[in-house]
């Protein structure tokens, strides 16, 4: 099976800015495993749209368990050459989660994309966001620096959109310490945001495998309470993904080809009363959302967050938008909303 690629030459430009940061990330990771864990390297399952003839993606999972609690680095593009009744011409991402089996070793979030529509419009999202369950004040120095430096003209809007997307109002609390986040960007300059897109990855990507190999070769002696806090900060993540993240919701919402990959970011392991606790603070029809997610999940106090789990909860989110399409205006937003539904009709 042959996945088709988008023939645009922006679109060409964005998925090789894409591969080659998917690439360089696995790389990164592969060598800290094969200096300081059991050397195992990630592996590449490939998933199509359309059995291929609108694209399709990659994703490489993390294997090495002695390091990873989950992990995956995923890329993909979507295009509709042949069909003039979409909106959209092609969607070109890297998206990518890392969850260390260390606690004191914090996650990171990453994606960049960059959409073209048939009209010849376009735009890039780009998101990178450090996630801890147990913060250190160095590591968020570091993250956030890096990222400032990697685009000092948009970092404060970036650091002020990621502050209001990843907050999670119900907790009071936000997913992670330090987030960038461009939403709909487009200076009128294809080449220029780009070049931006692809130095705010790689310092991501680079500043993310310094801290996590230092805190996995210094950190070396968590403690039972040290995994609880991680189980309870990894159920937060779970939450917010699956009621407050509309990428998430809208790739779901797209089609079902790829609900495992979608849903690649979930930590392997969370906490079903905790999860079960935060019903009464859901307004509707959220409150409903929450509680189908957990009735997915294993009526266990520590659930696994399998293939099987996560294919379950792919269908409780779509149908639930699907029955309560007004709700997703109560998910995440930065300074605006892609219409990446409507994109695909």
């Amino acid at each position: 099976m042959e996945r088709i690629r988008a023939k645009s030459p922006r679109a060409v430009q964005a998925y090789t800015l894409v591969t080659d940061l998917q690439q360089r990330f696995v790389t990164k990771l592969n060598a800290i495993s094969k200096k300081i864990g059991n050397g195992k390297s990630y592996e590449p399952t490939e998933w199509f749209r359309d059995e291929g003839k609108h694209g399709g993606g990659v994703r490489f999972m993390a294997t090495d368990e002695s390091l990873f609690n989950r992990a995956s680095v995923n890329t993909s593009q979507v295009q509709y050459d042949d069909d003039d009744t979409k909106q959209l011409a092609s969607a070109s991402a890297i998206s990518t989660i890392i969850h260390p089996k260390n606690p004191l070793a914090p996650s990171v979030h990453i994606h960049i994309s960059w959409t073209e529509l048939k009209n010849g419009n376009g735009y890039w999202r780009v998101m990178a966001d450090l996630n801890p369950a147990i913060e250190y004040s160095e590591d968020k120095a570091e993250f956030a620096n890096k990222l400032k430096q990697s685009a000092p003209q948009q970092y404060a809007e970036a650091a002020a959109q990621g502050d209001r997307y990843f907050n999670i109002p119900v907790l009071g609390r936000h997913r992670g310490v330090t987030h960038f986040y461009l939403e709909n960007y487009a200076s009128g300059n294809f080449e220029t945001d780009m070049a931006m897109a692809k130095t705010v990855g790689e310092a991501a990507i680079d500043t993310y495998c310094d801290i996590l190999s230092a805190a996995i070769e210094k950190r070396t002696s968590p403690t039972e309470v040290d995994f609880k806090r991680q189980l309870d900060y990894h159920t937060v993540y779970f939450f917010q993904v699956l009621t407050l993240d509309r990428g998430t919701t809208s790739g779901l919402l797209v089609h079902n080809q790829n609900d495992v990959g979608i849903l690649a970011s979930l930590p392997s392991l969370v906490n079903r009363p905790l999860l079960k606790s935060w019903v009464q603070k859901m307004p509707a029809p959220q409150d409903m959302l929450l509680t189908n997610m957990i009735d997915c999940l294993a009526n266990e106090y520590v659930c696994a967050v399998n293939d099987d789990t996560k294919q379950a909860l792919a269908n409780c989110v779509r149908k639930h938008y699907q029955t309560h399409p007004e709700a997703i205006n109560m998910q995440a937003t930065g300074d605006s909303i892609p219409p990446t539904v409507n994109n695909h009709l």
